[in-house]
């Protein structure tokens, strides 16, 4: 085990002292940090790994180890990381001493326990967006990280883009007025059908080289079905398709931009509208309003069959934001333009996954702010939660802000 500078701070989420396992792995300024990686698909090895790797000497860390219950896969992530221990069992990843943070990039249904026993092991987190598949999880993560004082980094990495923090100074200035409205969307098309469609990969053997009760861990027991594994963002035992794998990135923002927390109530609608037939459960197009106490309304527009997008906004009885590439423009309404001028925002940051994970190394080895801590995944986790059981149910639903839970409205 390498040498650890010790220091003691409070962690700011939570305003706990650091775990004792935590404490004991708190790199120094000049100590390189060694990561392990749970979950080694698509998402991990394009997303995080190989653009992490062409940094690693800069931002002076290592891959200590990979671990996924295809073994193809850990192999695969294993050379391209040079990470010297490879595991099927994530448990047995999170003994290892030497890891001061993981990266968990697995199927939904996972993040919540795999984030609370990465927080009882001592272990950092970065994890893949949502946070957590249900509302109910993600109290416990919370909980668990205030308790642990361990950094947790919930993976939206648009956070990255100081935009959202910008507009929200802004907000507060008042330069929009009362803001009525925020319209988001995140959408695609494909020729070739279903977004969600992954060919399945010949060499997964189950019992062989695969264990398939091992993936599914929380969710309903089922006989190996190949589509669940590659294609598993189509069911709802492991995620809610558009809501959480696509909305929670726009969402995040909107909540970001004007510093909301919890909605009061929201409504969901939409359907398998384009590809009926196709396998899987959950819809192809999908629309979700919030309403929040502040007094506004959050609009989240998609659909996998039309890639059209609408403008990102923010909308004020005195000017409009609009975010763009570049960052945010802020233009008066007519009857307030002879009051106030354009503003224009050069954002710095990026989506980018990188910068991402830069910051949470930051975080650990010098308490600098997190971009996405466990507390705003939480809030992006309820408003897509609200949206996706209203659209399941047919019924408005509300939350109750006291015991912290989802109602029929």
């Amino acid at each position: 085990m390498h040498e650890i500078t010790r220091r003691v701070f409070v962690a700011s989420a939570s305003g706990v002292a650091v775990s004792a396992k935590s404490y004991s792995r708190i790199p120094g300024a000049n100590e390189r940090i060694h990561i392990g990686v749970i979950g080694c698909g698509g998402m991990a090895t394009a997303g995080h790994m190989r653009p992490l790797m062409k940094v690693k000497d800069e931002l002076n860390f290592d891959f200590a180890a990979t671990c996924d219950l295809f073994d193809k896969r850990t192999e695969a992530a294993a050379q391209l990381t040079g990470a010297p221990n490879k595991y099927r069992d994530y448990r047995k990843l999170l003994e290892n001493k030497d890891i001061d943070y993981v990266l968990i990039a697995t199927p939904e249904h996972w993040h919540a326990q795999m984030t609370i026993d990465a927080a009882e092991a001592g272990k950092h987190v970065y994890c893949e967006k949502p946070m957590t598949w249900s509302v109910e999880q993600a109290k416990k993560v919370v909980a668990a990280v205030k308790r642990t004082g361990i950094k947790m980094q919930v993976g939206v990495q648009g956070m990255s883009d100081d935009s959202y923090e910008a507009a929200n100074r802004y907000v507060k200035e008042g330069a929009l007025g009362k803001v009525v409205l925020a319209q988001i969307d995140y959408s695609r098309n494909d020729r070739n059908g279903d977004y969600l469609k992954t060919p399945a990969d010949p060499d997964l053997k189950p019992g062989v080289n695969f264990d398939w009760n091992a993936w599914l861990g929380p969710a309903r027991k089922r006989p190996f079905d190949p589509d669940r594994y590659f294609n598993w963002r189509r069911y709802w035992d492991y995620s809610s398709g558009i809501a959480s794998d696509l909305f929670i990135h726009r969402v995040t923002r909107i909540i970001k931009s004007l510093g909301l927390t919890f909605p009061e109530r929201g409504v969901g609608a939409g359907g398998r509208f384009n590809w009926p037939d196709a396998p899987g459960e959950v819809p192809d197009t999908m629309n979700i309003l919030l309403d929040y106490p502040e007094g506004l309304t959050v609009q989240l527009v998609s659909s996998m069959a039309n890639d059209t997008r609408i403008e990102h906004m923010l909308r004020g009885h005195k000017a409009t934001l609009t975010f763009t590439s570049e960052g945010f423009t802020i233009k008066p309404q007519r009857i307030y333009e002879k009051e106030a001028q354009e503003i224009v925002h050069k954002k710095s940051g990026a989506e980018n996954t990188t910068l991402h994970h830069k910051n949470l190394q930051e975080a650990i080895r010098s308490n600098a702010a997190l971009k996405c801590d466990c507390t705003l995944g939480y809030y992006g986790v309820v408003a897509a939660a609200l949206g996706t059981e209203s659209l399941r149910r047919r019924k408005y639903m509300a939350w109750d802000k006291a015991r912290e839970r989802m109602v029929r409205a």
